[in-house]
This record gives structure tokens, C-alpha cells and sequence, in this order.
């Protein structure tokens, strides 16, 4: 496994994480307990850092120098692709190591991996999975910091034409696959993400809202993810804002979950910028930001909430909403993400579009209003999530590595 950028284990070191770190961590202990031999690969970002971490029998994480052992912006490693794929030739040589199966997570380790490949006198077959495009990227972008270069679009081009099948998060990502990248169908197999239930489960609210501190009588409105322009944020925000003006009796408050707040000095653009809207919005004694959680904490504030809002302008797939789904709570997402996927005409109350807070604020007053309805919608999600198991998903994508060695 290649995961250049982030670190499967960056929850545990203290590092912002998203679905692609939850993904590749839970896939690799899945195929470990299969006896596969896994090896993970990423950017040392941290110069105390353990380089090789034993996390199974069978499954390690190894942190090769690329660049400054610090954190570096995804967008500007590039330049370190190479130095990242020498070392690691230079590990397995030294190891005496061979691999049957490469599976590159996202378009930075896809292009590493094809300079490794470039250098092989064996090919070892490639398996590819973008986790986001970059063409969807910039028709969503809302900043110019959220525009992505021509240098990663040629990549993931290239990548489309090289590697040996390609995994998509959704049907709708197949289809910009398809339609966008001129990927052959047959080359592309739509493996939902899974879930670990057993991490990922009901606890009473009682129980959960004490845990995390929440007083018994709130009606807390969740969002779980990274603080970045394309989640949407400042929507759930409008919403918010229309609902309780249209509902002053009602006691609810938002709690955003993600990023790093702990110092007002090191806010980033984003946090400051919707830190001014609740500001102008008059809305800062119901909106909290809560920073970072662990992935062990997450299951007790999904659970004291009465609902997740996902308003992403683009999600390949949305793994918190997956993660509060197997909770047993409902999740109002936009008609973009990938996780839309599951749901069905019974589900338009959970379903929105980009940029309509008026419409958002329907929903969120529907579900806080209509306890019963509610509790129909959780018993419905439910089981929609039950066949997305780590297991299971692992047992698909081992099939795409079979087919991809043949």
C-alpha cells in the first residue's frame, strides 16, 4: 500500500485525519487477518517518528523520508515523489522484500508508484484509488486555494492509462471516471467504504451525551470532517440561522467536529472565515467547535446527536456519514455525495442540494420536529449499512487484486 501524504495511523499520532486514513487502516488489518502480508508506505512527517510501526503480525507501517520530516501541504510533495519511491526501493532491496500487489491510495502515491514501476525489471500489478478527482475539485472550488494544478489532472490522467484497475468509491464517481477521465467501465469496479460496527454502534443518548459533556435537554446538530470550503459548512451555518429564527422556542445548537482550534493563532482561513459568520449570523452561543476527536470518541458524539449534516459541494463517498448511519442516526447530506447512493425516494428528507439553506433548514426543523419520523429514518439507515462491513468490502477488493494479477 502506498499512501504517500497522510499516515493510516495519524489518528493515534495526533494528526488531522480524514476517510482516506480510516480507509486504508481498516482495509490493511482486514487483508492482515486474511494472512495477507500488508506493508504500508508514507511520508515521514514527524523526525521522531518510529519509522517502522508493527501494528499486526502481519501488517506494518513504514515511514520513508520524503522532503523535510515535518508537515508539508499535500500540493506542494510533488517535487518528492521521487525521493519518496527511491527510498523505497532502497527498503525493500534492503529487506529483500517482493510485492504480488501495489495499491496506491490517491494521486500522489499513484505517481510514485509509477516511477518504482519505471525501475522494476518485474512490474507488480497496480491497483488505483484517486479517493478524490481533481476535475470534480475544481468545479466545486470555492477558493482559489481549493483549485488543483494542471500538474495533478495530467497525473491522474496518466494514471487512469497505466494502472492495472481502478477502485471507485461510488456509482457517481465511476461515472466522472468514465465521462471526465475516458476511463473504460470494465476497468472500474465501485466498492462502497465499509464501516467497523463494532466501533461504529447505538449507545443510548443518555449515556453518550454524558460522556461528551452535553446537557441532557440539547438537541445537538452534528458535522463531523475536515474545516474546508467544499464541506459546506457555512451552509449548515445559514441553515441554522433560518431555523431558529423561524423557531425561537427550539433548543438546539451545532457541533463541528474537525480541525485543529485549540489556539486562535493557528485558525486556519476557513475557521476564521466561518468564525465571522457566526459572528454576523448572531449565532455563537449555539455553535460549537469542538476540534479534532479521536476515532475511539466519535461513536459517543454521533450518538448524542439527533442528527449528522454532510453538505459537501462534492464527496466521493462521506465516511462520517457511513460512521453516525451505523449508529443509528440519520444523516441529511447533499445529492452530490457519493453516499447518496444508498438512499431512496422514501429518503428525501435526509436528501438536499449544494447551496440551498432554506431547503437544509426544512430538513433539520423536520427531523427535530418529528421524533417518530425520525426513529423510522434510523431503523431504515440501519439497515442499509449492515452489508458494509470492513470484511466484506476487503472480500471485494481482494477479487480486484485477483483479476488485476491475471
Amino acid at each position: 500500500m502506498l499512501s504517500m501524504h497522510t499516515c493510516p495511523l495519524a489518528s493515534k499520532e495526533g494528526k488531522e485525519t480524514g476517510g482516506m486514513n480510516v480507509y486504508v487502516l481498516e482495509l490493511s488489518k482486514e487483508l492482515s487477518k486474511r494472512g495477507f502480508v500488508v506493508d504500508v508506505y508514507t511520508r515521514v512527517q514527524n523526525s521522531k517518528e518510529k519509522r517502522i510501526v508493527q501494528v499486526d503480525k502481519n501488517f506494518r507501517v513504514i515511514h520513508l523520508t520524503a522532503g523535510p520530516e515535518s508537515p508539508i501541504s499535500k500540493k506542494k510533495l510533488i517535487p518528492y515523489a521521487a525521493e519518496f519511491a527511491n527510498n523505497f526501493l532502497e527498503f525493500a532491496k534492503k529487506e529483500g522484500v517482493e510485492y504480488d500487489i501495489m495499491h496506491c491510495h490517491y494521486y500522489l502515491s499513484g505517481l510514485t508508484g509509477t516511477i518504482i514501476q519505471k525501475k522494476l525489471a518485474v512490474k507488480i500489478p497496480r491497483v488505483m484509488m484517486f479517493h478524490t478527482l481533481a476535475l470534480m475539485k475544481n468545479l466545486v472550488a470555492r477558493d482559489e486555494l481549493e483549485n488543483e494544478g494542471k500538474d495533478r489532472i495530467k497525473t491522474e490522467l496518466q494514471l487512469t492509462r497505466e494502472v492495472n484497475a481502478i477502485i471507485a468509491a461510488s456509482d457517481s464517481d465511476r461515472a466522472y471516471l468514465t465521462h471526465l477521465y475516458d476511463v473504460p467501465s470494465e476497468k472500474i469496479t465501485v466498492i462502497n467504504p465499509g464501516v467497523n460496527n463494532h466501533l461504529f454502534r447505538p449507545i443510548p443518548m443518555v449515556k453518550a451525551k454524558k460522556r461528551v459533556k452535553a446537557a441532557a435537554s440539547d438537541k445537538i446538530v452534528l458535522f463531523v470532517g475536515r474545516i474546508e470550503p467544499l464541506k459546506g459548512i457555512d451552509m449548515i451555518l445559514y441553515a441554522l440561522k433560518i431555523m431558529l429564527k423561524k423557531n425561537q422556542n427550539l433548543r438546539v445548537c451545532l457541533w463541528i467536529i474537525g480541525g485543529d482550534v485549540s489556539q486562535k493563532r493557528g485558525w486556519t482561513r476557513e475557521v476564521k472565515k466561518l468564525e465571522e459568520l457566526r459572528k454576523t449570523l448572531n449565532i455563537e452561543a449555539v455553535v460549537k467547535f469542538l476540534g479534532r476527536k479521536k476515532q475511539y470518541e466519535l461513536p459517543y458524539f454521533y450518538n448524542a446527536s439527533e442528527f449528522v449534516v454532510m453538505p459537501s459541494h462534492y464527496e466521493s463517498f462521506g465516511m462520517a456519514a457511513l460512521e453516525a448511519m451505523a449508529c443509528g442516526v440519520p444523516v441529511i447530506t447533499t445529492n452530490v455525495a457519493g453516499i447518496a447512493s444508498l438512499f431512496d425516494e422514501k429518503h428525501d428528507a435526509l436528501l438536499t442540494s449544494v447551496n440551498n439553506p432554506l431547503d437544509l433548514a426544512s430538513k433539520m426543523e423536520f427531523l427535530l420536529t418529528n421524533q417518530k419520523e425520525r426513529e423510522k429514518l434510523t431503523v431504515e439507515l440501519q439497515e442499509k449499512v449492515q452489508d458494509l462491513t470492513w470484511g466484506k468490502v476487503t472480500d471485494k477488493i481482494i477479487k480486484v487484486y485477483s483479476r488485476a494479477s491475471t
